[in-house]
């Protein structure tokens, strides 16, 4: 074996974020090809530290960066994160100011290991009333990483899936005025085509941090027949192994699709 090959070997081991031992646990033909998360936790996180909550979600930052790594690691496909609801505007314009910010720096800052990852970006979302420099930064990334073809990261910004019907049902009348559709052509699988999702197959598996046992308005209509998992881990101490333990738990999970 050529000292080349061997160096890489050791760098390959360095980046890996589970050992053999962490694997041998899962089965391997059993993971999820989409997972969802709502990453709930991050102001909460702060205050108990006596932290502004901008902090907590600067934090959330860095684990959201490691989860990414480790979904792709353990062959996840798609991983679809709960970002900025459509709700968080309500929040203090010192608060939403510092998410938006932090979502330009994040966007910057993890573009170039996106790449080098594999990792192709995406979003769902009315971006239409986000910040200018965001939506570049947002841009910029989808278009720098439109080749990755390990794993795809799909931030749901100023999303909520009450909206998300709402905006279809306006898309699929105006098809109809124009007489690209008839409502007698309306079911379940064109609906779908018109969601912000239309893209992906719907979640395998929905996890939430922090406690809370709501769905809290994210992916109505794609949760549907997804397994849910809850953990009382707040979203910045959400780490690979957390991730872990919520695969191993839907790997339990028997999944029959309302059947019998």
């Amino acid at each position: 074996m050529n000292s080349v090959l061997i160096d890489d070997m050791r760098v390959a081991q360095q980046l890996s974020i589970y050992s053999a031992d962490d694997l041998d646990c899962l089965d391997s033909g059993n993971i999820p090809y989409h997972v969802a998360i709502c990453m709930d936790g991050n102001r909460r996180w702060a205050k108990k530290r006596g932290l502004p909550p901008w902090a907590g979600h600067w934090k959330g930052e860095e684990a959201l960066a490691q989860i990414v790594r480790a979904a792709s690691e353990l062959g996840i496909k798609i991983l679809t994160v709960y970002a900025f609801s459509f709700e968080n505007w309500n929040r203090s314009k010192e608060e939403v100011d510092a998410i938006m910010q932090l979502f330009k720096t994040y966007l910057e800052k993890e573009r170039d290991s996106m790449i080098a990852e594999g990792v192709r970006l995406s979003s769902i979302g009315d971006l239409s009333v986000m910040p200018r420099e965001v939506n570049e930064a947002l841009r910029l990334s989808q278009e720098a990483t439109a080749a990755g073809n390990k794993i795809e990261l799909v931030l749901a910004m100023n999303y909520g899936g009450r909206d998300d019907i709402r905006r279809a049902i306006l898309s699929m009348m105006n098809d109809c005025e124009q007489g690209k559709i008839t409502k007698h052509q309306i079911s379940e699988k064109l609906i779908a085509r018109y969601l912000d999702t239309a893209r992906w197959p719907d979640p395998d598996l929905f996890i939430r941090s922090g406690g809370e046992k709501r769905q809290s308005n994210f992916l109505l209509w794609q949760l549907s027949y997804s397994e849910f998992y809850h953990c009382d881990t707040l979203w910045p101490d959400f780490d690979a192994y957390e991730l872990l333990k919520a695969i191993l738990e839907y790997q339990r999970r028997d999944r029959r699709f309302g059947g019998t």
